[in-house]
């Protein structure tokens, strides 16, 4: 290899070594500055623990609703080439670019109590806002996209002389969909699974602006972190090492089950 190829490879390097030690940077001074004791005294905060089994169940539930309907959204997604496809995938990716707080107030002003399907959906009266379930919306509002883009990314992927196959061995469409298509795109779809997770647990605006931020109904790990940051920095800096661990884990899990899955046998 020339010298001028080790330059060249190094510059690279180094350039995205740059971006690396950005990004890490603030989640090495997390743990850090906080040491045992404040650790400790954090985790002891009464905004800890109700926040980390409300986030892993909201979370847990939302994911499991974007899984079961972004499955075979992303599937006819990848399937069509219309113009029509393009324009739902477009709008399924909005929420990306949405701020939070806008997403928030749109779903107000969607699903509110006075909104404009309210009088479909509550004719008693009743809102879903500001209540536990509102918190799954926020998360399956902002985390859909993560995972049907992903998801149709991973069955385009797919060799599609396999579908025609499977057809012509007299697959039906939903046997073509579950048995061939779904596991070969394992994978992909775990990735996507795990991002959107991963999502969801960092939600904070549109939760904050169409769920509230009410302890024990509404109030996730990030809005627990944002009402102690103005009392407790302590609290604050615990409830951020829980959230960073609690994703990292499932980042690292998913990873190794995407590994297995893709890997040949």
């Amino acid at each position: 290899m020339s010298a001028r190829h080790t330059l060249e490879r190094g510059a690279l390097a180094a350039a995205g070594g740059l971006l690396a030690c950005f990004l890490a940077a603030p989640i090495v001074a997390l743990f850090v500055e906080t040491s045992r004791g404040e650790l400790r005294a954090g985790l002891a905060h009464p905004l800890v623990w109700p926040a980390l089994r409300l986030s892993l169940l909201t979370t847990t539930v939302s994911a499991a609703v974007v899984v079961a309907l972004g499955t075979p959204l992303a599937w006819s997604l990848a399937r069509s080439r219309g113009r029509l496809a393009s324009v739902v995938e477009a709008v399924v990716q909005l929420p990306i670019v949405v701020p939070p707080a806008a997403a928030g107030i749109a779903m107000l002003l969607a699903v509110g109590r006075r909104g404009l399907f309210a009088g479909w959906l509550y004719p008693d009266g009743w809102s879903v806002t500001f209540s536990t379930p509102a918190v799954v919306v926020a998360e399956v509002f902002v985390s859909a996209p993560f995972f049907v883009q992903a998801a149709v990314a991973a069955f385009r992927r797919v060799d599609p002389e396999l579908f025609v196959v499977a057809r012509a061995l007299g697959a039906g469409p939903l046997s073509v969909f579950a048995r061939v298509a779904v596991p070969l795109a394992a994978p992909g779809l775990f990735a996507g699974a795990a991002m959107s997770w991963a999502r969801a647990l960092g939600e904070l605006g549109a939760t904050l602006t169409f769920a509230g931020n009410l302890q024990g109904v509404t109030q996730t790990l990030p809005l627990a972190i944002y009402a102690a940051l103005e009392a407790d920095l302590r609290a604050a800096q615990a409830l951020s090492i829980v959230l960073v661990v609690v994703a990292f884990s499932l980042l690292g899990v998913v990873h190794l089950a995407t590994r297995r899955v893709g890997a040949p046998r």
